[in-house]
């Protein structure tokens, strides 16, 4: 399984995070890709995810901030579970010397997301 995390719009309509997993070997159906690329020392400051979608973090290292100020670090090879299309939103900075490239691909929230939250 790949290590991930969950953003998501709660009940208090803050986004929040979850630890957790991908599945290796399930498929999922997608709407879309998208590739993207930002250079060392970006950020991004408050915002909704766009779709439902998994971000692919291929190149890279993150730090992801929620409105109430919950953190994580997204490194190489991890996936980014983005569900919080509504309400406080998140924010990102780059962390080193290496460029952002990942890939987007949205899904129907509908559907079966595949994410496993961690058991503490």
């Amino acid at each position: 399984m790949l290590k991930a995390y969950k953003l998501y719009t709660g009940e208090d309509g803050h986004s929040h995070i979850i630890t957790g997993t991908v599945n290796e070997g399930i498929l999922n159906q997608a709407s879309t890709i998208r590739f993207q690329e930002s250079p060392p020392h970006s950020f991004y400051d408050w915002h909704n995810a766009p779709a439902c979608q998994y971000v692919i973090n291929l190149l890279g290292t993150l730090e992801f901030e929620t409105f109430p100020g919950e953190t994580f670090t997204l490194n190489p090879g991890e996936i980014l579970v983005a569900m919080d299309t509504t309400g406080t939103a998140h924010r990102w900075k780059m962390k080193g010397e290496d460029p952002w490239r990942r890939v987007y691909v949205a899904f129907d929230e509908s559907l079966p997301v595949n994410f496993v939250e961690d058991k503490e």
